[in-house]
C-alpha cells in the first residue's frame, strides 16, 4: 500500500511532532513591559538565573518571551 501526502500535510505533521516534543519540557514565561531590544540584558539575566538553578533553555525548559513594548493592553494576550 502506498500513501501519498502533500507538502502541507507533511509540514503540518512535522510541526505537530516538534510541538509534542517541546511540550514535554516545562514552560516558563517572561513578560516584560519594554521592548526586546531595550531589555535584552533582562532576558540574558533571566537565562543566567535559570542556568544557576539547573535549567537550560531548549534542553530541559522552554521559555516563552513576551515584550509588551509599553502596550499594557497586550498583557491579556
Amino acid at each position: 500500500m502506498t500513501v501519498t501526502i502533500g507538502r502541507r500535510e507533511l509540514l503540518a505533521a512535522l510541526g505537530g511532532v516538534a510541538r509534542a516534543q517541546q511540550s514535554a519540557l516545562p514552560v516558563v514565561g517572561l513578560v516584560n513591559a519594554g521592548s526586546h531590544a531595550a531589555s535584552a540584558y533582562r532576558g540574558a539575566a533571566f537565562r543566567k538565573g535559570l542556568r544557576e538553578i539547573g535549567y537550560v533553555e531548549g534542553q530541559n525548559v522552554t521559555v516563552e518571551y513576551h515584550w509588551l513594548e509599553g502596550q499594557y493592553d497586550r498583557l491579556r494576550e
